[in-house]
């Protein structure tokens, strides 16, 4: 979910051409209403990032987009009949790959450096990466493979040839902003922690609350060098008592209010952040 700026360990080059060519790689499913989730099947659960759609009357918004291997755009052709409000929740990999692809693409200011020159090393191959960025992951409960992806997007995709898409130009997303779909409408929430610029995207008339990777139903990576746990401590205390009804977060299923508190005191109690009241 982290990139991390650190010193590049090498590996054995990885041969990809025994991996099936994927008929789609894209999957989704109808959520609620106007809310469709899009995600890629083909990447490996940690890098598997929840993609939103919100259809609205005079405009869409798109929550994060995946790790920019296959373009989204073309994927959601059937489902973008009038104009995208790009949103990445915040820099990772895994959320701002396909944000060039869109016009209106908009970031936390804190995260845009990071967007416009993303570190290029081959991110699909775990033996790449920065030094200690498996390690990290792999101490907060999760499996990271050799290879993110199991299958390819088109034949010929060579794996170690890809780089994270840089995304320059966005708008800068303020707390406080409203993104106004026409029939409905979003404030942006500051949320940092697991990166300075997280934001979330609040609907206060359903109490619907894209969290981004602020708080999943799964382990919370706070240990990357531009995490910061006691950001995280305030974004847990807000979120302990913030009145959603329901939360479709960056990664795993989505969830109602009381599994938000159960996340968020759990963190808290695990960090030692202070009183729970």
């Amino acid at each position: 979910m982290a990139e991390g700026r650190l010193m590049l360990v090498t590996g054995a080059t990885i041969d990809a051409s025994t991996l099936p060519v994927a008929t789609s790689w894209f999957d989704h499913e109808q959520v609620a209403g106007a809310i469709t989730r899009f995600w890629e099947p083909h990447v490996a659960r940690v890098f598997q990032c929840n993609i939103w759609l919100v259809r609205g009357r005079d405009r869409h918004l798109l929550i994060d987009g995946g790790m920019g291997i296959s373009p989204l755009s073309v994927a959601l052709t059937d489902w973008l009949d009038k104009p995208v409000v790009a949103i990445a929740t915040h820099s990772h990999m895994d959320h701002v790959g396909a944000l060039n692809e869109f016009s209106d693409r908009r970031l936390h200011p804190l995260e845009q450096g990071m967007a416009a020159q993303p570190e290029q090393y081959p991110v699909l191959c775990s033996q790449h990466w920065p030094a200690g960025m498996k390690a990290s992951i792999e101490q907060a409960g999760y499996e990271v493979p050799d290879l993110l992806i199991d299958a390819l997007p088109f034949a010929g995709f060579d794996p170690e040839q890809f780089h994270t898409p840089g995304c320059a130009a966005c708008q800068a997303l303020k707390a406080g902003q409203i993104i106004d779909l026409g029939d409905r409408s979003f404030e942006v929430l500051h949320l940092p922690g697991h990166s300075p610029g997280s934001v979330g995207l609040w609907e206060a008339a359903t109490g619907t609350l894209f969290s981004g990777d602020a708080v999943y139903d799964g382990p919370l990576l706070d240990n990357f060098p531009e995490s910061d746990i006691h950001d995280y401590c305030r974004t847990m205390r807000r979120l302990l008592e913030f009145p959603a009804n329901i939360v479709h977060a960056g990664h795993d299923p989505s969830f109602g209010r009381e599994r938000l508190r159960e996340l968020a005191e759990s963190y808290l109690k695990r960090n030692d952040c202070g009183i729970i009241k």
